[in-house]
């Protein structure tokens, strides 16, 4: 079932913790993660009346996502939820009682929630246009942002960059003077930065790794890590 950029799935066969994030990692994406997957109608809708605990993606080291999720919100069931216990490390959600979250030993056999993530961020520093040339020889193409609920859920991949700055699908064109998606949205929603440069050619749109994740005019020759989206 999808969710903005993410499909969620329940994999019905009983796996430990650890084996259930390997097998999500192989297969699709990671453990379900993050407030919108794990607490919301679309993860309701797929178990459809049955009553399991299930693995989700949360697990203690100061409990965290394990896709590195940046979502501090819990929504722990404090009837069977103890802190205390220390071997009770990772996270299940309990499906068709409370919605709630709980803790179990990560080496009970459970069902899980995976999610496939319909962007890729690529750690390879590139310039612009070998980005662009990447993500649709590989995948489908660069990433566009159209509203806030993309740049949300982007900005936590680009968290994850290893460069100052991630290549969007964002170009401008000297010939007619604006900005452009190359995946052919109209530039409607914005999130420049306050102290971007003067439009010019050769230029493109990155997003800033660094809190609060706006836009930046950047040379197309410059190499940073890029977003793609998939097919």
């Amino acid at each position: 079932m999808k969710k903005d950029n993410k499909t969620l799935h329940l994999i019905e066969t009983f796996k430990n913790w650890t084996q259930a994030q390997n097998y999500c990692r192989y297969n699709y994406t990671d453990l379900a993660s993050g407030l919108d997957q794990v607490d919301g109608e679309e993860m309701k809708a797929l178990f459809a009346g049955r009553v399991m605990s299930v693995w989700i993606g949360l697990f203690r080291d100061s409990w965290r996502w394990s896709d590195g999720s940046d979502f501090s919100f819990r929504y722990w069931n404090m009837q069977l939820f103890n802190d205390t216990q220390s071997n009770k490390t990772c996270a299940m959600t309990l499906l068709n009682r409370s919605g709630n979250w709980s803790s179990d030993e990560c080496d009970k056999e459970k069902p899980f929630f995976c999610y496939d993530d319909n962007l890729i961020l690529i750690k390879e520093n590139k310039t612009w246009e070998e980005a662009l040339y990447y993500c649709r020889e590989n995948y489908n193409d660069l990433v566009s942002i159209t509203n806030s609920h993309d740049q949300n859920w982007i900005q936590e991949k680009v968290k994850q960059a290893n460069s100052p700055y991630v290549w969007l699908g964002l170009r401008y064109t000297c010939t007619l003077g604006f900005w452009f998606w190359v995946t052919d949205e109209v530039v409607e929603y914005k999130n420049w930065a306050s102290d971007v440069t003067a439009d010019d050619c050769d230029m493109s749109g990155a997003m800033n790794r660094g809190s609060p994740h706006k836009w930046s005019k950047q040379a197309d020759n410059k190499m940073f890590n890029f977003i793609c989206s998939k097919k």
